[in-house]
């Protein structure tokens, strides 16, 4: 893992290449590409931004495979057929690519999600419940089983290599907060030595501009929070830690130059104004949603390989994630000038 510290050189303007075209791939790229034609579109998202509540935002997605029958328009008949949405891609994700380990670096997003879970309830003293993803490399029930009796033999090296390193980071001080932490922390150094080993330059690019988004809304929320720690930036992404750092010591109004090297200025640009406007991070999440979004997006440049795949995947969840937030939000009435700043072009 120690390979994601490595100094890494940014030669790209916006995004980096998608990689090169495998022509294994040409039915599945085509088929995915056909699926693609029926996602929601961002005026369906808006119609439902600006609807005048939940039912009626439920009723624009009728003729999807997101509507509701009769009797089913509540919350949880919602998340009922939202995670079974997400099951359906999430498999045919896995039918279609030709090497399983791209569908195992996948699966372990449950795994270090259904952890940090177990972990927190563990160490917190908090009974363990059974509300973990069933959808990772280690089904939920055998999961809650591992934690319940302490036998963690059955677990991925990779799950137990995490494990170790939360809990030493959460005795130093017994704050809870440093097991999000150092699994968030071995999470990126797993994703970064998988696309290396699966020699997947898309993915490699993909994760690295994950890496350094999430560090930008790290500076800036430990910056609003005004907290002393400096020590919580993942490694493996292309922005030095020393200029997040820097951030942290300036004025909200030098951030942004501060950036002017990176792809991320614009990012960071807008997201600093509508902070500046709205004290919130809204419009930042947006923008590196958006920015993610792009460049799966740009794999329509290529013909056929397993990038389109994993772009379908990744937006499709995203879709979902949309339709969740919109629903949930509106369910609760929060303004609609809120919803619409939320979503992604």
């Amino acid at each position: 893992m120690a390979e994601a510290t490595e100094q890494i050189v940014l030669d790209f303007f916006n995004y980096p290449s998608v990689g090169e075209e495998d022509w294994g791939y040409a039915y599945a790229t085509a088929y995915v590409r056909s699926l693609a034609i029926n996602m929601l579109t961002r005026a369906t998202l808006l119609d439902m931004a600006n609807s005048v509540g939940f039912e009626q935002a439920v009723d624009l997605l009728a003729s999807s495979e997101y509507g509701l029958g009769p009797g089913q328009k509540t919350i949880s008949e919602l998340e009922k057929l939202l995670k079974q949405r997400r099951s359906e891609v999430r498999g045919l994700f896995a039918d279609l690519i030709i090497n399983e380990a791209v569908v195992d670096v996948f699966k372990s997003r449950d795994d270090f999600a259904n952890m940090r879970l177990a972990l927190r309830r563990k160490l917190t003293d908090k009974a363990i419940g059974s509300d973990y993803s069933d959808e990772g490399s280690v089904g939920a029930e055998q999961f809650e089983q591992i934690f319940e009796e302490e036998n963690y033999e059955p677990l991925p090296n990779y799950m137990k290599e995490a494990l170790e390193r939360a809990v030493l980071a959460y005795y130093q001080n017994k704050d809870v907060r440093q097991i999000d932490h150092a699994i968030d922390g071995y999470e990126a150094e797993f994703k970064i030595a998988s696309a290396k080993q699966l020699e997947s330059d898309f993915l490699l690019e993909y994760f690295r501009m994950e890496i350094d988004l999430t560090n930008i809304r790290t500076m800036l929320r430990l910056k609003f929070t005004e907290a002393e720690r400096r020590d919580v930036f993942l490694e493996g992404g292309y922005v030095e830690h020393e200029r997040l750092k820097h951030g942290l010591d300036i004025g909200y109004e030098a951030i942004a130059p501060l950036f002017f090297a990176t792809p991320y200025h614009s990012v960071v640009e807008a997201g600093i104004i509508y902070f500046n406007s709205d004290k919130s991070f809204i419009e930042l999440e947006q923008h590196c949603e958006d920015h993610l979004t792009g460049y799966l997006k740009s794999t329509v440049q290529i013909t056929a390989g397993p990038q389109p795949l994993i772009a379908y995947l990744l937006m499709k969840e995203h879709e979902i994630r949309t339709v969740r937030f919109i629903l949930t939000a509106k369910k609760n009435s929060l303004d609609t000038r809120i919803i619409i700043d939320r979503l992604s072009e």
